[in-house]
């Protein structure tokens, strides 16, 4: 129910943060059975895609390519160092820079994940050009809002 001074852009369902939330939530869910197979969490697989794309990235990189900050990462990479899909190394230049770097094992993984693009491109029912134009929306979307300053609350 809602009362009578309710204003429409309070309302749940117009909220882009919600519908953004939601959708999220329902992609990850789906990407469960498909990694689950593999052995890997959603983390685990973006954090691969990013070192099948480059492999040898430096930790700080490989958070900002992933969008986790090292709170998250460190462990996440530690967990999948003890799976035997990375190493984590020390940058031959810079001692304080750490380098991820795959193994034969994770590399192996890419060939088997394979089919988790097309299978999850199936399931949102979108052509793949609309699927890349909605991908490039949220990564504008992002961008923004990483790049603008707060907005100050407007006092009524």
């Amino acid at each position: 129910m809602t009362s009578a001074s309710s204003d429409e852009t309070q309302l749940l369902d117009q909220q882009l943060c919600f519908a953004v939330y939601a959708a999220s939530l329902a992609l990850t869910r789906r990407y469960q059975p498909l990694l689950g197979e593999l052995g890997l969490t959603y983390p685990q697989y973006i954090t691969l895609m990013a070192l099948w794309e480059e492999d040898g990235i430096s930790v700080s990189a490989l958070g900002e390519r992933v969008a986790l900050d090292s709170g998250t990462l460190t462990p996440l990479l530690k967990r999948m160092q003890a799976a035997g899909w990375l190493q984590r190394q020390r940058d031959a230049q810079d001692e304080r820079r750490v380098r991820i770097v795959l193994t034969p094992a994770g590399r192996a993984l890419r060939e088997r994940a394979a089919h988790v693009p097309a299978c999850m491109l199936a399931a949102t029912g979108l052509a793949p050009s609309e699927a890349r134009a909605l991908a490039s929306q949220l990564h504008a979307l992002r961008q923004q809002l990483v790049s603008s300053t707060p907005v100050e609350r407007k006092t009524p």
